[in-house]
């Protein structure tokens, strides 16, 4: 059974920086895309970041220069560090594995909470 869990939201001040990290199980991140999402109240789930299996990269725009995802296969684990934070980034982040050749399911964590005050 795939499990995807997530930690390291928080409340912080507008300019701080926050890194968030989800370990995975049942599941070999070292093959796999990597994804972070976000959703704010009211508002549609969007990408925040990706990261391939070779470590290439893809940024929302609005959160390029601020946000850096990073992976550890060793670890099964993928981070998104953020800087700058601004009250914008106030949403719940989805760690995700996208569906694939290999396995067309796709996974979800159950998101944890950042919440950037002004």
């Amino acid at each position: 059974q795939v499990q995807l869990v997530e930690s390291g939201g928080g409340l912080v001040q507008a300019g701080g920086s926050l890194r968030l990290s989800c370990a995975g199980s049942g599941i070999i991140f070292g093959i796999n895309v990597l994804g972070w999402y976000r959703q704010a109240p009211g508002k549609q789930r969007e990408l925040v970041a990706s990261i391939t299996i070779i470590g290439r990269t893809n940024y929302a725009d609005s959160v390029k220069g601020r946000f850096t995802i990073s992976r550890d296969n060793a670890k099964n684990t993928v981070y998104l560090q953020m800087n700058s934070l601004k009250p914008e980034d106030t949403a719940v982040y989805y760690c995700n594995v996208p569906r694939s050749t290999r396995d067309l399911r796709e996974y979800w964590g159950q998101g944890t909470q950042v919440t950037v005050s002004s």
